[in-house]
């Protein structure tokens, strides 16, 4: 069985003023909220069940329960004080049913197939970017297992927002989040870095994609180019 869990709880500043009265993931895109693009997609791949956790103005996403059967809110009660870490907390009880997508809620997907992948292991989407990038990036080994995941890196790949988790990878990312809570000190953290923290018990690969086929959109500059494009 395969789950999903959608991180949607954020203020989503870099779209402001936009985002003072709508929740990122839920503003559209040639006519279509960004986290739509990324349910159908779920669905069209036959996700048995899709958790969005949701957090900054929350009732605005509860119309998705009713639109998409096997939908679920989770609210995430952290999200104002506390980084993307406390989404995946709020939703780690999904890591133990069976494999797992993450996927962020702010991404336009223009490829809903990227879903249709058929995915041997665990592993993050990525997409190559030649030359530096200052942006979220994954180094590999020579057998291309993920050794390091951060920020800023040469002709690698960069993350495309989309991670998948076989089940026993899924439930070591639970423990490990649960054991960096006890820790203390993880407020500011993104999952990604416990993802990193951990990446000698997790085998986890990239699965490449075209940067077009994921976008994820920040600024409000950045939307009004995409709307202005066909796609």
């Amino acid at each position: 069985m395969e789950n999903a869990v959608i991180l949607a709880s954020g203020l989503g500043t870099r779209m402001r003023p936009l985002t003072d009265k709508i929740p990122k993931p839920l503003i559209k895109v040639h006519g279509i909220p960004m986290v739509e693009t990324v349910i159908t997609g779920l669905k069209k791949r036959g996700v048995d069940n899709i958790y969005l956790v949701a957090g900054y103005l929350a009732g605005q996403f509860a119309y998705l329960e009713k639109k998409y059967p096997g939908l679920h809110i989770i609210i995430n009660n952290e999200y104002a004080s506390v980084n993307n870490i406390s989404s995946v907390n709020a939703a780690r009880g999904v890591l133990d049913y069976g494999d797992c997508f993450i996927c962020e809620a702010d991404l336009f997907i223009t490829d809903s197939s990227v879903f249709e992948a058929d995915l041997k292991s665990s592993c993050y989407y990525g997409s190559m970017a030649r030359g530096y990038s200052d942006d979220w990036v994954f180094d590999q080994d020579s057998d291309g297992r993920i050794t390091r995941i951060g920020k800023g890196g040469r002709n690698c790949y960069n993350m495309a927002g989309i991670a998948y988790f076989k089940q026993k990878d899924a439930i070591i990312l639970k423990k490990a989040v649960e054991d960096t809570y006890h820790k203390g000190s993880y407020k500011d953290m993104f999952w990604d870095e416990v993802v990193n923290n951990n990446l000698d018990k997790l085998k986890l690969k990239v699965h490449r994609v075209n940067k077009g086929q994921i976008i994820e959109i920040d600024t409000v500059a950045e939307l009004a180019y995409i709307n202005s494009r066909n796609y």
